[in-house]
């Protein structure tokens, strides 16, 4: 099998913060957890006022991806000119990407 290097890729990306509009919408904790099927260990919950339970998430080509504590909310330029949103865990963002000097 041949080996491949990654190319370098120009990225903005923010560790998520709740209630800065950074997320592309929520989705009730019960419906996450009984539809989804994922793994709600670290999930963000935010309580609304009226005592509902939601998790944020963004979208992207792959669907809804929900935001965990710690994780960097990713934007690259797609190929539409349409900014394209992803997760990456705090753990590894790191790891991969190193914050370009101005």
């Amino acid at each position: 099998m041949k080996k491949y290097t990654r190319k370098p890729l120009e990225v903005t990306a923010e560790k998520y913060v709740a209630g800065m509009g950074m997320e592309d919408g929520f989705r009730l904790y019960s419906q996450v957890i009984t539809n989804e099927g994922i793994i709600t260990d670290h999930l963000i919950r935010i309580e609304r006022e009226d005592g509902t339970v939601v998790c944020p998430y963004v979208r992207n080509r792959r669907g809804l991806v929900y935001i965990k504590e710690g994780d960097y909310i990713i934007c690259e330029e797609g190929d539409n000119g349409v900014a394209d949103k992803h997760v990456c865990g705090g753990d590894k963002f790191l790891h991969r990407f190193a914050e370009v000097a101005e």
